[in-house]
């Protein structure tokens, strides 16, 4: 039994773009939790194009290939580590490893490297988190920094937690003092909210004077890049941070889609300064790919936006084949197959004919057939940026682990 859909017949109308899933991009900070620091705050393999903003990026901060395989395995990674999956959690585990095993700045805490602010991008989360630190771990509304100075007569370590540039932030600072070539102790003795709004200071509610050793603690650096750009640490409580002081411009990508404001200028303004490399033969990266933004301002029917491959998820297959997945309803998904063959070097012809509504294992044939153009302007492992159906351009972040 086939299903006769119309899809003009169900339409959702909204000012606002579809919702997009939060990205990770932003920081977390471990406060309350005072036997750590709480906050010490890729392999780029191309196969559409080579971004000249992304080849500036790697002469100015020369990161290495082994650091680059660090950031490509955090790209995606939502809550600072949270939600990562098994896989990814591996990747960065293994990235973080090789890393920890190359020479990197010997004795990193008498290096000036170290100092200055560093921005958190991943975290693992130990059993023994405090309330507080759950609360901000896994936001991804939030920048996360720490800010290191340990060659002043007041060496601090300062963990921030930025609300907003027109709210404020939250500062808990620690003295601070070097044991060794890697080993920062420390010790928090106060912290304060500074709004925006207020002319004061709000103090932070935990009395530090009164938890004795329990405000106490240490931070390893294990590595810090020749650079000053890229740290990885490892805290008392076992916990491993990794931080930059540079992101790569992938990464300020997905945290802009994360915040939600400007996008769409953002996302311009990102696809003008990578343009693809005007002679390069581009291609389909073969994978699953989830659609993270849209410039789709007035929806059209669900269907159809699932038919267009607007929303859900795409997968992409070497053999010519393309899948869109849309989740419906608990146990029920729209699942709409086709074939794709490229026109041109960066444009592909979509034809979309086996749709279905599938719950459990059984499904429901839907007569329908689309026929799209899907124009890549930028792509690379990890990120596509497309313009289809209607010029509607798109982000989708791949979400099937590395490479295979």
């Amino acid at each position: 039994m086939a299903i006769q859909i119309n899809p003009t017949h169900l339409r959702l109308h909204s000012s606002s773009p579809l919702p997009s899933t939060p990205l990770s991009s932003l920081r977390a900070l471990a406060l309350g939790c005072p036997r750590s620091i709480g906050c010490s705050q890729g392999r780029r393999n191309l196969h559409i194009c080579r971004s000249s903003v992304v080849d500036e990026w790697e002469r100015t901060s020369s990161f290495t290939e082994p650091e680059t395989q660090l950031i490509e395995a955090l790209l995606g990674i939502q809550g600072r580590g949270r939600s990562a999956s098994p896989e990814q959690l591996k990747d960065v585990e293994r990235a973080v490893q090789v890393l920890e095993g190359l020479q990197g700045v010997p004795n990193p805490t008498s290096s000036d490297l170290i100092e200055g602010r560093w921005q958190l991008m991943f975290t693992t989360r130990p059993g023994t988190a405090s309330p507080i630190q759950r609360t901000f771990v896994g936001l991804d509304f939030f920048s996360v920094f720490q800010e290191i100075y340990l060659r002043t007569n007041d060496p601090r370590v300062s963990n921030i937690v930025v609300f907003s540039n027109a709210i404020g932030e939250l500062k808990v600072e620690a003295a601070a003092s070097i044991e060794d070539g890697k080993r920062i102790l420390f010790r928090f003795d106060r912290a304060a909210f500074s709004f925006k709004f207020l002319p004061f200071k709000v103090p932070y509610p935990v009395p530090f004077r009164l938890l004795g050793d329990e405000a106490k603690g240490w931070l390893d650096t294990t590595y810090l890049s020749k650079t000053g750009n890229l740290r990885i640490s490892r805290g008392n409580k076992g916990t491993t941070f990794v931080l930059q002081k540079i992101s790569d411009p992938r990464q300020m990508l997905l945290s802009d889609i994360s915040t939600g404001k400007d996008v769409k200028e953002v996302v311009e303004k990102f696809i003008s300064t990578n343009q693809n490399d005007i002679n390069g033969e581009f291609e389909l990266v073969e994978g699953e790919w989830k659609m993270i933004w849209s410039s789709q301002m007035e929806t059209d029917s669900w269907i159809e936006n699932a038919a267009n491959g607007l929303m859900g998820t795409q997968i992409i297959r070497k053999n010519g084949q393309i899948k869109f997945v849309v989740n419906i309803l608990p146990g029920f998904r729209f699942s709409m197959i086709g074939k794709f063959a490229k026109s041109d070097t960066s444009t592909y012809n979509l034809t979309m004919d086996d749709a279905a509504i599938i719950g459990g294992p059984f499904g429901y044939p839907v007569e329908m057939e689309t026929k799209l153009k899907l124009k890549l302007l930028y792509s690379d492992d990890k990120i596509r940026i497309s313009r289809g159906h209607k010029d509607i351009i798109f982000v989708h972040l791949r979400v099937d682990g590395s490479k295979k």
